[in-house]
């Protein structure tokens, strides 16, 4: 009983340490709120973080390891493995309401909920400042893999999306 108590202590300082490591390119959100740990198992003095990217070429994915690998070091954990996991593949579906809502308040639209793109037509998506439904598709290649750039007729603002997967 004692061992499982340690243990459950050990996960929940770890978890609240992912809770602290953010996106690089995306800073208000954190790799928790993605959606993107796909597992922590603490096997003895081993922690290893499963870690599912939002996309395969994701360039953040280095810099997303090492932060990981040493916030769970900085705890006092000497042997920590992030390995990266593609089955099942990230889906915008991961991402925490929680997440969504530091998105939008950033003035990027987080991913459509519960929405499979099929094809090159784009999805309604609401505008972050205003929530009109008035955008227009701008480009589909913003400044990083997976957003979008958008437009808003009602206020006139250029903005990013966050696409679905």
């Amino acid at each position: 009983m004692a061992s499982e108590t340690i243990n459950n202590s050990r996960a929940r300082a770890i978890w609240q340490a992912l809770e602290t490591v953010t996106d690089p390119e995306i800073p208000v959100l954190t790799v928790v709120d993605m959606g993107i740990i796909a597992a922590v198992r603490v096997d003895g003095a081993r922690v290893t973080v499963e870690v599912t990217p939002t996309f395969v070429g994701c360039p953040a994915v280095d810099v997303i390891r090492e932060n990981i690998k040493k916030a769970i070091t900085d705890l006092g954990e000497p042997d920590v493995a992030v390995n990266l996991v593609f089955d099942p593949p990230w889906t915008a579906d991961r991402m925490t309401d929680e997440g969504r809502r530091k998105l939008k308040e950033f003035g990027l639209a987080p991913p459509i909920r519960g929405l499979v793109q099929v094809g090159l037509s784009p999805p309604s998506v609401r505008c972050p400042y205003c929530d009109s439904a008035l955008t227009d598709l701008e480009s589909a290649f913003g400044p990083t893999l997976c957003r979008a750039i958008y437009y808003c007729r009602d206020c006139r603002q250029s903005f990013e999306h966050f696409k679905n997967v």
